[in-house]
């Protein structure tokens, strides 16, 4: 469950939001009863190339192009 505060509760709580999105922590900050931003940690350490190699696998498929109803959504037009 995320750890919900509002702007003024965050200003007070700060370094504690912190240190608990750093250990995990799921940190959301509200204007008033409305979600804004969750707070995450900084990925620490640079990319490695290729490191998902052997992992994630797609077939040719994934080059087709979209269907006109999905090509829609991608676009913003439609729900």
């Amino acid at each position: 469950m995320a750890t919900v505060m509002t702007v003024a509760e965050a200003k007070t709580h700060l370094s504690r939001l912190i240190a608990e999105a750093e250990a995990g922590g799921d940190v959301v900050i509200a204007r008033g009863s409305k979600p804004a931003v969750r707070l995450v940690p900084v990925l620490k350490g640079k990319p490695v190339f290729g490191a998902l190699k052997g992992i994630v696998k797609f077939d040719e498929s994934f080059w087709d192009p979209l269907p006109e109803d999905e090509l829609r959504l991608w676009n913003g037009e439609g729900d």
